[in-house]
């Protein structure tokens, strides 16, 4: 496990520019303690816990918004704590850390309700990278950056308040028409097909569905393109594109 000395990134914060709460379950005190002391680092506020009740005691006192979580401990199996976490805090985000590391286990847990998997060894940049992109994906977090707007056109979308208006109206999306919108705003007049946008908007091998793809284009088209003028186009067999419609 890698504890070299790092420089801290931007600072990463709650919307209302609190610190993140992550919750590090973890039977094994030596490791824990490296954890919660990178994690404190990032400026973050932590507990841990070594055993199933403990986590979920701590859960429910400390409502935190992530929790790097292994998945073999003392008085039980992490995820039956998992369960008992989203049960209090459904949009917690969760981060297994385990050594075990086949397909069949990295399936369960995922199948479980975990967010992301490490194995041990870890590289403790590694770890920070992987939340640091899950609170992001959640939508729990904000980085201090000013800059962080997308426009195309009369489109913008501003990446910290996950935010997205149209010609100055707000328009309302579910996290993955953000995460598909924002994709397609970062690739401005770029054909896109539905493999790549697969591989960047989900996480996981959807077998090939393409009709994914195209279901959550219509629902985008409904409420960025209704009674306006048309910014995603279909490039028939080719894939997608969002371009300023014309003035």
């Amino acid at each position: 496990m890698d504890t070299a000395p790092r420089v801290p990134p931007a600072p990463l914060t709650r919307p209302d520019g609190s610190p993140v709460r992550v919750l590090v379950v973890d039977d094994e005190p030596d490791l824990t303690e490296v954890l919660a002391g990178a994690l404190r680092y990032e400026g973050w506020q932590v507990r841990t816990a070594g055993d199933v009740a403990s986590a979920l005691a701590e859960g429910d006192a400390f409502r935190p918004d992530a929790v790097v979580l292994d998945i073999m401990l003392p008085d039980g199996n992490g995820l039956a704590a998992l369960r008992g976490l989203r049960a209090a805090r459904p949009d917690v985000c969760v981060l297994f850390l385990t050594a075990r590391d086949s397909v069949e286990d990295r399936v369960a847990g995922i199948t479980a309700g975990g967010d992301d998997y490490v194995t041990k060894p870890f590289s403790l940049e590694e770890v920070l990278a992987r939340l640091r992109g899950l609170l992001r994906r959640a939508g729990m977090t904000r980085e201090r950056d000013d800059a962080a707007l997308l426009v195309v056109g009369d489109l913008t979308i501003d990446e910290d308040a996950r935010e997205v208006t149209r010609g100055g109206e707000a328009i309302d999306l579910s996290p993955t028409e953000f995460e598909l919108l924002r994709y397609l705003m970062r690739n401005p007049r770029r054909v896109l097909s539905k493999a790549q946008i697969l591989d960047q908007v989900w996480s996981y091998d959807f077998g090939g569905q393409a009709h994914v793809v195209e279901l959550y284009i219509s629902y985008l088209r409904r409420k960025i393109d209704a009674g306006r003028p048309a910014m995603i186009h279909t490039v028939r067999g080719a894939g997608y594109v969002l371009k300023a419609a014309p003035q």
